[in-house]
């Protein structure tokens, strides 16, 4: 009779630890006493469980999750098919409804967020796809937290990773890129020019007004042109310096004298101190004959 006592209490002892479960600080246990769920999620912590069948228990993960949505082959409403690819986070607010409300709380969210996200880029053009990836994703988050509440499932955040195009639409883009490139050039260019004319004719009215602004800026660019090699310099001489019958004649000589030498030292590639040389020659001679 003893030994018979001491077997069921041993196998009485071990059915009690068999029955006791340790839950980690992430985890919370959803159990069924003969079928029935109890009313709210045990744990973290050790479990008690009724052992040979009568309490089963099923444990529910309340780390955020990470859902990856495979590659969604959709066409545009502008009629382009294009691949996207996504991203959702998601997390269980109630273990008890992700349990008792549906199958399986992660493969159905996983194919409502692939069936969302193809519904809303379905009804929106390429252009406006490429350019407001954060509205989509907060537009796919706010239906899914809608439609996943019952489940007890919690959005949290969700991301397009990568959006694929034909090769024939990346050509285009890439012309259509380059085309909108040459534009703004062209428009740059003829504004730039536009501004400039407009500079010039307020510099052309400034020095109009100012006939001695003329002059200086005439000595201001001969300074410029002659600290240049192999330069050719045409000095204008203002036709009231050659005044009288004689002197007037003598002036014509001389500026027409001029000329050549200027050619003839210019062909003979002269440095430019030469020239500066003959240049003030030819100065000295034109006052020598005005003054007369």
């Amino acid at each position: 009779m003893l030994p018979a006592l001491i077997v069921i209490g041993a196998f009485l002892f071990v059915s009690m630890l068999s029955s006791i479960r340790v839950l980690r600080e992430y985890e919370r246990a959803i159990v069924f006493r003969l079928g029935r769920a109890k009313h709210k999620a045990l744990g973290p912590g050790p479990v008690l469980l009724l052992p040979w069948g009568i309490d089963r228990a099923t444990v529910v993960d309340t780390r955020t999750k990470v859902i990856q949505i495979p590659q969604q082959e959709v066409i545009t409403r502008d009629n382009i098919s294009i691949g996207v690819d996504a991203v959702v986070y998601a997390d269980v607010g109630s273990p008890m409804d992700a349990i008792l409300r549906v199958e399986q709380y992660m493969p159905a969210t996983l194919q409502l967020a692939a069936t969302t996200l193809r519904s809303i880029i379905g009804r929106m053009e390429l252009d406006e796809v490429l350019a407001k990836r954060q509205e989509i994703n907060d537009e796919v988050r706010t239906i899914l937290d809608q439609r996943t509440e019952q489940w007890g499932v919690e959005i949290t955040a969700v991301e397009i990773k990568d959006i694929s195009l034909p090769v024939e639409m990346k050509r285009a883009m890439a012309r259509q890129a380059e085309a909108e490139r040459e534009r703004r050039a062209k428009v740059i260019m003829s504004e730039g020019e536009l501004q400039a004319a407009e500079k010039l004719t307020q510099a052309a009215r400034l020095i109009g007004s100012e006939p001695a602004a003329l002059q200086l800026r005439l000595y201001q660019t001969l300074v410029e042109v002659s600290g240049e090699a192999n330069s050719t310099i045409v000095m204008p001489v203002p036709i009231e310096l050659l005044t009288g019958g004689q002197s007037t004649g003598n002036a014509g000589q001389i500026v027409a004298n001029a000329t050549a030498a200027l050619a003839a030292n210019q062909a003979k590639q002269l440095s430019p101190g030469s020239q500066q040389a003959e240049i003030d020659r030819l100065k000295r001679e034109l006052e020598a004959v005005t003054k007369k």
